[in-house]
């Protein structure tokens, strides 16, 4: 089994307007390419520091306003200029010559249509011949990521040594501090994670944090990527970022999530976040020691009573975390979930938080926890 074409999509910072992108992620999609979705309105470092990272084939930009021809090729210096020249620009605009000219690869016109967009990407983008990195630091991690998930690509039960050997303190003192986020879709841990990477960078000029984000997909089937599009406060140098696909792996996590994460943790970062697909009760993804701490992140609205007793994260978080509190039911779902936690007879701590509120209290209170 060949890996999934990786590509990311954006919009510049010249153009506030997804919805056409949007559609053709969707055709991407549908063609078993995986979209890391990067959202509008982004600066034209924004998109190459995303592209690096996510060591993708190409970039596709959606653009047809003024300026469009200078972006396209500032992008394509900026590549080159990092050393990731054979990540391809491609697009929507027109000037298809001049654009060519500055290094774009191929500009699709108005009217063209999402399959032969497809089929372009599909033929072109394929069978990529990656340079040797040797550039900078994040492009040389990224293409160590995307081996280790090819890896497993074509041999489902391939282990790394670094994964088989147990973790000893001599490990833990030399790696980062790993921090595991789960919880179901809709709660918002993107935005909870965002929130703390600002208190991060603001804390400490020297800090740098890697975040691993994953979405759900099925073997053989693409997958939309789009944690980035949420992300404000991450995109900067010191944010290394990585979205993967769970490629039919149940659980939340991909199948070389766990050579990824000790990949990340013995890379000089100071906190490596992981974030899971949305998940269902029964999901325990955190088992391996590469997790110093587990955060279950929830909405007030899970329903009955009941609902809580079927949550084996209650059982195992280190830290519950009540989000959306501006919600009128919130009060008497910390109650329920208090509750809740006092049967397990262990130390857990409960937060409540608005994650999209600016510099919420809550927020501050989780982000002491965490770097207590």
């Amino acid at each position: 089994m060949t890996s999934p074409i990786r590509i990311l999509t954006a919009v510049p910072i010249c153009d506030g307007h997804d919805s056409a992108i949007n559609t053709i992620n969707l055709e991407f999609i549908r063609h078993g390419i995986e979209v890391v979705y990067l959202g509008f309105h982004r600066y034209v470092g924004d998109i190459v520091r995303a592209a690096i990272q996510e060591d993708v084939a190409a970039i596709g930009i959606s653009s047809y306003n003024g300026g469009h021809i200078e972006f396209f090729a500032d992008v394509v210096r900026q590549l080159k200029k990092k050393g990731a020249d054979d990540i391809a620009v491609f697009g929507g605009g027109d000037d298809a010559r001049e654009m060519k000219r500055k290094g774009v690869d191929q500009i699709f016109f108005a009217g063209t249509s999402l399959t032969e967009m497809a089929d372009y990407v599909e033929k072109h983008y394929g069978k990529r011949k990656r340079h040797r990195a040797s550039s900078g630091p994040d492009l040389a991690l990224a293409r160590k990521l995307t081996d280790l998930e090819a890896a497993f690509t074509h041999s489902r039960k391939r282990r790394t040594p670094n994964t088989q050997r147990p973790t000893t303190k001599s490990d833990r003192k030399s790696r980062a501090r790993v921090i595991g986020f789960t919880g179901p879709g809709g709660a918002g841990k993107t935005t909870l994670i965002d929130e703390l990477v600002l208190r991060f960078l603001q804390r400490d000029s020297k800090t740098r944090i890697a975040i691993l984000s994953h979405d759900p997909s099925v073997i053989g089937e693409g997958a939309l990527l789009g944690d980035r599009a949420t992300m404000i406060n991450s995109q900067d140098d010191r944010v290394f970022m990585r979205s993967m696909a769970t490629r039919g792996q149940a659980g939340g996590l991909s199948p070389a999530t766990e050579s990824c994460l000790a990949l990340l943790a013995r890379s000089g970062f100071d906190y490596v976040i992981i974030e899971t697909v949305g998940t269902g009760q029964e999901a325990l993804p955190f088992r391996n020691k590469l997790v110093d701490q587990t955060v279950l992140v929830m909405n007030p609205d899970y329903g009955a009573r009941l609902q809580l007793q079927k949550i084996v994260m209650l059982d195992v978080a280190d830290i519950v975390v009540v989000n959306k509190t501006d919600l009128e039911r919130a009060k008497a779902a910390l109650s329920e979930i208090e509750q809740r936690l006092t049967q397990n007879k262990r130390k857990q701590q409960i937060v409540a938080t608005v994650a999209k509120r600016h510099r919420d209290p809550g927020v501050d209170e989780l982000f002491e926890l965490i770097t207590r």
